[in-house]
């Protein structure tokens, strides 16, 4: 009985472990928001999002390659300096990087 309940704590640590190590993307910045919203046309395809996040991303100086919804986030692919790329975590909504 005893080696039941390792393996299951040994499952349980294993499962927690990735999800504090993933960026979380969705709470809210503090201070005051305002929105105000119109909509026109239909929703957006996850390839248009993409780009437009691609776009604003290079246009506040980041030199990502390719970008991704993942996990509330955008995940980009970042080319480093010295060659090579890094994958790097933004805010959606502030197009800021989370750590």
């Amino acid at each position: 009985m005893p080696l039941r309940s390792l393996v299951l704590a040994a499952a349980l640590v294993g499962l927690t472990v990735p999800a504090q190590a993933a960026p979380f993307c969705l709470g809210s910045p503090p201070g005051v928001h305002i929105s105000f919203g119109v909509s026109v046309g239909g929703t957006f395809t996850e390839s248009e999002i993409n780009e437009f996040d691609l776009m604003r991303l290079r246009q506040k100086g980041v030199n990502a390659t390719r970008v991704e919804r993942w996990s509330g986030c955008i995940r980009a692919f970042v080319r480093k300096p010295g060659g090579g790329e890094e994958m790097q975590f933004f805010d959606p909504r502030t197009f800021e990087r989370v750590y």
